[in-house]
């Protein structure tokens, strides 16, 4: 593993989602595995940055919570690279995009997130966030166009690019990749009774956006028998409080849980449950999956290849709180068939062979 790589993202440590834990877990493996790896990102007061990480003068993102934006600078560690990749296809993903036509280096470009999706939390009006997603999907389209080879973290994620955003570049699925040697089926009893939880239990862990829909996951805990567990935190958390003051579901918010804690969480959940149509991925179902837990996750997006029905979990159709309460009751009902089918599995999503992939890739557009 020879090839030197700069990697180019607008959210990083000390934030925690899918993206980050993504770019730190592949830069991680993949210096351990004898290559280099640097990761360029906007700079926090919170965070101190490692050997390879490089900081970039940044300002808070005004419409999303603990997001910063980065000046486009290029750090001279990174010009030494043999391949830019792009987690972002705005601030520092044009400066990658600069990086990569001024050194006549290969641009690989990861699409983590459908920015059309956000629109909600800019506009002011339905005409107005039906104006942004269409200039976000011409932008994508540019800038994608641009690069030499985009990664989708899921085949459906990638039809939607090549299909509906209107991407010529080759585009490739390949999934993020979980690390199996963290995520695994764990003894509960401490979490349980540090976090005071008894009985049946149901949740999800991430980011509390509104375009995640966790209000279904209040809505349809009502009439089961279940404690609803929400790790995490963001902008909707105060609405899904007011929402689960009012329900007869019993809901806890245990707030942003450490990393060390997760499979704890995971595996003391019966199900995970996911209503989120908007995911490219879906990584944290990767995660319960391999903690043994089984996710019923909505049938849209990545989720409709993440959870493969009858076999780790259940599918509903977005919107259907009754065919998601359907889906609970079910997935509890077989528990320990999905659990292990589940615990079958978790050699397929392995970083490590995430890694060997990434790696044949890199060596194509080399």
């Amino acid at each position: 593993m020879d090839l030197q790589v700069a990697a180019f993202t607008d959210t990083y440590l000390p934030t925690v989602n899918g993206v980050t834990y993504t770019i730190k877990s592949w830069r991680d493996r993949w210096n351990r595995n004898g290559g280099w790896m640097d990761v360029v990102y906007p700079d926090s007061d919170d965070y101190v940055p490692e050997a390879s990480e490089h900081p970039v003068r940044s300002v808070p993102f005004p419409f999303y919570e603990g997001f910063r934006v980065g000046a486009p600078q290029v750090p001279e560690a990174a010009t030494k690279a043999d391949v830019i990749h792009a987690h972002t296809a705005f601030g520092l993903g044009l400066a990658s995009l600069r990086l990569a036509r001024s050194e006549d280096k290969p641009l690989v470009a990861s699409y983590h997130t459908p920015t059309a999706e956000y629109a909600n939390y800019i506009a002011s009006s339905d005409r107005i966030t039906g104006g942004l997603r269409r200039l976000s999907k011409h932008y994508e389209r540019w800038f994608y166009n641009r690069a030499d080879l985009v990664i989708t973290p899921s085949e459906p994620t990638r039809r939607t690019l090549v299909d509906d955003v209107g991407v010529e570049t080759p585009v490739h699925a390949l999934s993020n990749g979980i690390d199996v040697d963290q995520f695994r089926p764990v003894d509960t009893t401490a979490f349980r009774s540090q976090y005071d939880l008894e009985g049946t239990l149901i949740g999800y862990t991430g980011r509390h956006g509104y375009e995640k829909r966790l209000s279904d996951i209040i809505a349809a805990a009502e009439a089961l028998d279940v404690t609803v567990v929400l790790g995490g935190d963001g902008p909707a958390r105060d609405d899904l409080e007011r929402q689960a003051r009012s329900s007869d579901a019993d809901v806890r918010f245990l707030g942003f849980l450490d990393r060390d804690e997760m499979p704890a969480f995971y595996s003391a959940l019966d199900v995970f449950t996911f209503p989120s149509p908007v995911e490219t991925q879906g990584l944290v179902a990767l995660e319960a999956n391999a903690c043994g837990t089984p996710v019923v996750g909505v049938d849209a997006g990545a989720l409709a290849e993440t959870v493969d029905d009858d076999v780790t979990g259940y599918h509903f159709d977005r919107g259907d709180i009754d065919g998601f309460r359907r889906g609970i009751r079910r997935a509890l009902d077989e528990r320990e068939r999905l659990s292990e089918n589940c615990l079958d599995r978790r050699d397929e999503v392995s970083i490590d062979h995430v890694i060997d992939r990434l790696e044949s890739l890199y060596e194509d557009v080399s």
